[in-house]
């Protein structure tokens, strides 16, 4: 965390900014601020005569973020802010301003109705990328397809204690399982929720994929669905029927297959999605310092608990 608060980083931070504002023809009209410091990232808030704008930098491990974001940009730009300018090398990327967050909009209407308008608009997006897959994964997003997830568990399980011995077997199951129904694989979001979709002029952005990997699109679900919707506004366990959101999720991909199939794999990869996140949670959690790190880590047993049903 003390990386973002040097005063050598940011002043050549700012001064990247500064070339890219120029480079933009916008003028900065005010004084940058770091509204967001994180271990793993932080943003800036650079107000400009044209309106504010925002700067994030992101760890080495979370760098494939600027990939991502410039491949949806290019495939469905109606679906995240607009990317400005990007340095793929540093992980460091300018966007324009997303609108209002979700998060407000909720709670303002003591409700969670919207999501049905947002997770087929997601679904969409993530119908768009299936075709970046193999670009995706070059670029850096992790690779957590099908093929690879149960050798990759068995690799963490090598590291952790055992609680769960055994569970690789139910893992490769469940992956050949989803790979038999074949909805294509594409990004995968790993952490959607209200923080992380904004509103404007009536549309969905989706925004910090610094989660993000390459992976069965239903993973999804695990966070979204269990991990939040089915809390409700006031953040009670089940207080929710997420069926109607996990239907308006599927309906999109029912190009793919019959909707009775979709319904089976999502059950199958809600699971395996707390396994994708339990990898991505320990990624992160190694990369950081013990410090940081250590409470990352030691949510990767809960995530496997999740998964299953422990």
């Amino acid at each position: 965390m003390a990386a973002w608060l040097d005063p050598e980083w940011q002043l050549e931070a700012h001064a990247w900014i500064g070339a890219q504002l120029d480079r933009l023809g916008l003028e900065q009209s005010g004084p940058i601020e770091q509204p967001h410091v994180r271990a793993w990232a932080t943003a800036l808030r650079v107000p400009t005569t044209s309106g504010a704008v925002w700067f994030k930098a992101s760890i080495p491990v979370l760098a494939h973020e600027v990939a991502v974001v410039d491949v949806i940009s290019r495939r469905r730009p109606d679906l995240v802010p607009e990317l400005l300018a990007s340095d793929f090398e540093r992980g460091w990327m300018l966007m324009a301003d997303g609108g209002v967050r979700l998060r407000e909009l909720v709670e303002s209407d003591h409700d969670v109705a919207r999501w049905l308008d947002v997770l087929p608009r997601y679904a969409e997006l993530q119908i768009s990328l299936a075709a970046t897959a193999d670009e995706l994964v070059a670029a850096g997003a992790p690779d957590r397809r099908l093929a690879v997830l149960p050798s990759q568990y068995e690799e963490l399980l090598r590291r952790r204690p055992a609680e769960f011995a055994g569970t690789a077997r139910g893992v490769a199951e469940l992956c050949a399982q989803l790979a038999a129904i074949g909805v294509p694989e594409t990004i995968q979001h790993d952490d959607l929720h209200d923080g992380q979709v904004f509103v404007q002029d009536g549309r969905y952005l989706f925004f910090d994929w610094g989660d993000a990997c390459v992976s069965h699109p239903f993973f999804s679900l695990s966070v979204t669905l269990e991990g939040f919707l089915s809390w409700g506004p006031d953040d009670v366990e089940d207080s929710v029927d997420v069926r109607p959101f996990r239907d308006a999720y599927l309906e999109p991909f029912t190009q793919f297959a019959a909707l009775a199939d979709l319904e089976a794999a999502a059950a199958a990869a809600t699971r395996l999605g707390w396994v994708c996140r339990a990898l991505n949670v320990e990624r992160q959690g190694r990369a950081l310092e013990p410090v940081d790190g250590g409470e990352m880590l030691a949510g990767v047993p809960l995530r496997l608990r999740l998964a299953f049903g422990g």
